[in-house]
């Protein structure tokens, strides 16, 4: 950015959250040449980040940016941001966006970070966002973003989702640097669901391995989960060719694969016999991915989508059903069809009929 005489300005960007993921994003954006304020509401954690360049709580290995300045006070986080980063659990987005929303100027872009959805309503971040501030310009970040990586600064990209031609310029400009790259999308809400739903196979996957099964029955998991997802969200209006980028198969491949993937843990844990309350506590951070389940399920039952993975997988975690059992039972359904856009699984039903009986 340049004012009126050339001179180059740096960007100004706003980090609200202290977890792994805004405390990422914050060190980033400083690593671009951005001045960085991040809002915690955790004074000792504040006073850690401004005297060691450390996020002891959530990144504890990892140095941040030194011109990371962290505060408690919202107000002064936001006072001069172009672009205001909402890295905040779902079950406190909005409850966080009423709180700073008097400070927040109608300029301001404003990207939500978070891969969850509101229960109420079924609300997706950045519509939490439209709704509470009326912003004409809102993004989504999403991709296969695992934060600790991205702290070591290991290559990595992710897509800025948004129908504002700013919001995305603006982001790329404040985020874009040797390790971290960032493609732009228009479909905001089928990027924002893909980063939402992988979480619920991403605990499948954990399971799986927990259970002992191999590569063949990670990449059938991950392909019928990809196939699960496209036809959840087509139903609800996303775009399908959104799943083939960053935000959908990206995304569920990091955290379907790797053990740093908090839902993934979550679903091991689980394979390994703990029930759902024991293996959160041995996390020791919110799962995203435990919630979605619940909300993802209800809404495919209203919707009439056909999720049996999702809805198996809420038998393991909410209903008692042994793990293994639930396994056995979606191999013994009903075998459909591969890529549903090409072939409709009414058709490959109807052709069933075709075939010789075994029994």
């Amino acid at each position: 950015m340049s004012d009126k005489h050339g001179a180059e300005q740096r960007m100004q960007v706003a980090v609200l959250g202290g977890g792994s993921f805004g405390t990422a994003i914050a060190s980033i954006a400083a690593d671009n040449g951005a001045e960085v304020h991040q809002w915690l509401r955790d004074e000792a954690l504040v006073e850690q980040i401004n005297r060691e360049h450390r996020n002891g709580r959530y990144l504890p290995d990892y140095p941040i940016n030194p011109a990371v300045v962290a505060s408690t006070d919202l107000a002064e986080t936001v006072a001069k941001a172009a672009v205001v980063f909402i890295a905040i659990p779902s079950k406190a987005f909005r409850k966080v966006l009423r709180q700073v929303r008097p400070y927040l100027r109608p300029e301001q872009i404003l990207v939500s970070t978070t891969k969850g959805i509101e229960a109420d309503g079924f609300k997706l971040m950045s519509q939490v966002i439209e709704e509470e501030t009326g912003s004409s310009h809102i993004g989504a970040l999403s991709g296969p973003n695992l934060a600790a990586e991205i702290a070591q600064k290991h290559l990595t990209a992710t897509v800025i989702a948004s129908d504002d031609p700013v919001t995305r310029a603006y982001v790329q400009a404040a985020l874009g640097c040797s390790y971290f790259r960032v493609y732009a999308g228009n479909d905001r809400y089928g990027a924002e669901l893909g980063g939402s739903l992988k979480n619920i196979y991403a605990i499948a996957a954990g399971m799986a391995a927990a259970l002992g099964m191999g590569e063949n029955t990670r990449s059938m998991l991950m392909t019928r989960a990809l196939a699960e997802m496209s036809r959840f969200a087509v139903a609800l209006g996303a775009n399908p060719m959104t799943f083939l980028g960053l935000s959908g198969v990206g995304d569920l491949i990091v955290t379907c694969s790797s053990e740093l993937s908090r839902n993934y843990r979550v679903g091991y844990a689980l394979g390994q016999g703990h029930d759902l309350d024991s293996a959160i506590e041995v996390l020791g951070q919110v799962a995203e991915g435990v919630n979605t389940v619940k909300l993802v399920c209800e809404k495919a039952r209203q919707e009439e989508i056909y999720m049996p993975l999702a809805q198996g997988l809420y038998q393991v975690m909410f209903g008692g059903i042994p793990a293994k059992d639930m396994a056995k039972a979606l191999m013994e359904s009903e075998q459909s069809s591969d890529v549903e856009f090409m072939l409709s699984r009414e058709a490959v039903s109807r052709a069933h009929d075709l075939a010789p009986d075994n029994e």
